[in-house]
């Protein structure tokens, strides 16, 4: 059941609030997290654990779909250097397995306990390209009114985002259609934001890709580092964006973007920002 982990943790904690599991490909983590956004600005809850996980090799079928729809690496010879999100050499994903958690919490209800406050969940965006089980839309624009309405549900302009965390697979397609769509959506300030990915070192996690890639969001908030893109050697002119690679890059990171793509056109954008 894929709500299984879901109920694994409620019965473990002894959660008996809202308890469900977005099932949208590798947008599902990026799904709950604006939901529990949306049951705290609703008032349903005051505290929700929020995150996603996804269980990728006990048997060899899904690396077998993946392999058919020619979606995978074929770096066998160079294992470590097979995922490069937006290198001109990238030739696919890495598939991987994991998990990623964040406990969310309404602002208030967190400074009454004494909670350390990380960041802060701003702003979340959904939409749908509504163009094909698997291709994402040529234009990206389901990624493009996903970004918009991150920002604007966070109540902020795009000129203010500082950093994204793309989606960032690692396949020749999705990486130069991400790119298309942070240019529509930012602008010439596109060249002014600082893009990691998180896949190219931890490969595609699919349903806890997001939650992971958030954790990685919420830690350079904190500690004012973005860590780079692993494998980014050769980038492909059809990428022109600020990439972070080589070495980590010391900045401010106010208000960061956690971009999440799914197969079925599902399209995600979660907004953080420093606790104000």
């Amino acid at each position: 059941m894929p709500n299984a982990p879901s109920a694994h943790v409620a019965i473990e904690l002894g959660f008996r609030g809202t308890s469900f599991a977005p099932t949208s490909a590798c947008a599902a983590s990026a799904h709950g997290l604006a939901l529990a956004l949306r049951l705290i600005r609703a008032g349903d809850a005051d505290l929700v654990m929020a995150g996603g996980t996804d269980e990728m090799f006990s048997t060899l079928l899904p690396l077998a779909a993946f392999d058919v729809l020619r979606a995978l690496s074929r770096r066998n010879d160079d294992p470590q250097g097979a995922s490069r999100p937006f290198d001109a050499k990238r030739d696919g994903f890495v598939l991987g397995e994991g998990a990623g958690m964040l406990v969310v919490e309404e602002l208030e209800h967190a400074r009454r306990r004494g909670a350390r406050i990380y960041a802060e969940l701003l702003g979340a965006g959904m939409t749908t390209d509504a163009h094909h089980i698997v291709a994402p839309e040529p234009t990206g624009d389901g990624a493009v009114r996903a970004i918009a309405f991150a920002v604007a549900d966070a109540g902020r302009k795009p000129e203010d985002v500082t950093h994204v965390s793309a989606h960032g697979t690692s396949t020749p397609l999705n990486d130069r259609i991400e790119c298309t769509a942070m240019r529509r959506a930012f602008g010439a300030h596109a060249d002014r934001i600082a893009v990691g990915a998180t896949k190219s070192v931890i490969g595609h996690t699919m349903g806890a890709s997001a939650a992971i890639a958030a954790i990685s969001v919420v830690r350079s908030i904190t500690d004012g580092v973005v860590p780079p893109i692993a494998n980014l050697t050769t980038p492909d002119p059809d990428c022109d964006l600020d990439f972070v690679s080589g070495d980590p890059r010391r900045m401010p990171v106010d208000l960061s973007l956690v971009n999440a793509f799914g197969f079925g056109g599902h399209c995600v954008s979660l907004a953080f920002g420093k606790v104000r």
